[in-house]
């Protein structure tokens, strides 16, 4: 039988427990064969602190979920919902639904797993938000004080509005050039 991508749902943060009891039952009682691979996606992502320090962790894609790679049928759909931290199957109650390829390839690529030769975009997470006062770390507007009118995280980068010459002036910096003002 066709083994197929799952997603189960899990208690929050007990992701990893889930994944560790689900290998020892599976090596217990002997079902390497019909439940095969289980994956918990992250990425990388980048947290930018005060002071423009970055910081890079693993975060999960999917937080609460876990992929499971079996046979789907009766006997595998109970043995993984009774797995302790298993709260149950995406899709109806009755059948869980498979992911299709198209959606486990897309998963799979934000984690730069699975051999993907696309480059992988890094998240980038920061506490500057809109309407902070931050001052200018770096570059030739070092000292200046500013207002936040708009933060790229995906870009790593801000625009301030900065008082150059009497007037108020739109200005793009990257993260790591401000820094919050308390």
């Amino acid at each position: 039988m066709a083994k197929r991508w799952y997603v189960i749902h899990t208690y929050s943060g007990y992701e990893n427990k889930v994944k560790a009891d689900l290998e020892h039952r599976i090596e217990t009682f002997g079902m390497q064969d019909q439940i095969v691979d289980i994956q918990i996606p992250t990425e990388e992502v980048t947290e930018i602190k005060d002071g423009g320090k970055r910081e890079t962790k693993e975060a999960k894609v999917l937080p609460s979920y876990v992929l499971v790679r079996m046979e789907g049928n009766d006997e595998t759909w109970s043995f993984v919902r009774n797995t302790p931290g298993v709260t149950g199957f995406v899709g109806p109650d009755s059948k869980p639904s498979p992911l299709r390829r198209s959606e486990f390839d897309k998963i799979m690529r934000r984690t730069g797993a699975r051999g993907t030769s696309a480059a992988v975009p890094k998240r980038t997470s920061t506490n500057i938000e809109v309407g902070q006062s931050v001052r200018v770390l770096s570059g030739p507007l070092a000292d200046f004080d500013g207002m936040v009118s708009e933060v790229s995280a995906e870009s790593g980068k801000v625009k301030v509005m900065l008082m150059i010459f009497g007037r108020e002036t739109p200005v793009e910096l990257t993260l790591d050039q401000v820094t919050v003002i308390a």
